[in-house]
């Protein structure tokens, strides 16, 4: 397999945990407060992460890099998690999953400004048809309009893609599975205090499921999942393997039903023919990087 093609298989890896994420939450949240949600998992998972970097002996980022994983914390570690837990109390899963269906097209666009890449026209071209696809279908699903909760959801695109972008050009120069695991550690301290105080106010008793939620979200969504996907974008580039993400609506759409009852019908199985082939398209265009993002060899 080419390079490019070990980074989409990787990306794809990713993709298929990450598409769990919102299920889960949806589980976690109906016992928990949805901020403590968003911080626990982060919490839980700084722990493996602190451990696999003891036993590794990885050497410790410099200052440059430290700066860059705090964008990393702020975005996938704290921002999105929070955003997307109090927006899972108040829609569906499947719901949420077509909001962030546009996802890949700011990712595209953080990787353009943070990351380096130069992404052909045509390539923008698939990325805004596959974006306006789910955002099409999110409001043909809906009443229409975009809820208090559909804010939440276009701000933890926002930072997720901040947190994307900022990812995949550090994993290049430290490793992929290296930079979840010190963007982990560097937040263990800011979030613990917050944590322990909403865990005393709101309590900690909760039904099987919600735990099982809980730590989905903590082992695989917050920790195990960034091993590929991170190792997938420095791999195969962030705007390019960002765009299957695309297809992440749709299999939350088959978790969603499977686990959590709700209505699946022939929408997202026509929808995501349609996006799969945009992928494609996507995938056959020409990506460049800057100079200064080509120098740097991939950490593998």
């Amino acid at each position: 397999m080419s390079t490019s093609s070990k980074g989409m298989a990787f990306g794809l890896l990713a993709v298929i945990a990450f598409s769990f994420t919102l299920p889960a939450t949806r589980l976690a949240v109906a016992a928990f407060d949805p901020v403590a949600v968003g911080l626990g998992r982060a919490v839980v998972a700084a722990f493996p992460a602190a451990f696999l970097l003891l036993l590794t002996k990885q050497r410790r980022p410099d200052a440059s890099q430290w700066r860059r994983l705090a964008i990393v914390a702020l975005g996938v570690i704290v921002g999105f998690p929070v955003c997307s837990a109090w927006a899972m109390q108040r829609v569906d899963a499947s719901h949420g999953a077509v909001v962030l269906g546009i996802l890949p097209l700011a990712t595209a666009v953080a990787a353009f400004l943070r990351a380096g890449e130069r992404p052909g026209l045509r390539f923008w071209l698939a990325s805004i048809a596959g974006s306006a696809t789910v955002v099409a279908f999110s409001l043909s699903s809906g009443s229409g309009s975009l809820s208090p909760a559909d804010g939440a959801l276009l701000l933890a695109v926002m930072l997720a893609a901040m947190g994307y972008a900022e990812g995949g050009r550090l994993a290049r120069e430290i490793g992929g599975w290296q930079v979840i695991c010190w963007s982990l550690v560097l937040a263990f301290p800011v979030i613990v205090g917050p944590l322990i105080w909403l865990a005393r106010d709101h309590g900690m008793v909760a039904p099987a499921s919600a735990w099982v939620g809980f730590a989905y979200l903590s082992f695989v969504s917050a920790f195990l999942g960034f091993f590929a996907w991170y190792h997938g974008l420095a791999l195969g580039g962030v705007a390019r393997v960002g765009q299957l993400q695309l297809l992440q609506p749709f299999f939350t759409f088959i978790a969603a039903a499977t686990f959590l009852g709700e209505r699946f019908g022939w929408k997202p199985v026509a929808c995501a023919a349609l996006v799969g082939l945009f992928i494609l398209a996507g995938r056959r265009a020409p990506l460049r990087r800057s100079p200064a993002a080509s120098a740097v060899p991939v950490v593998t």
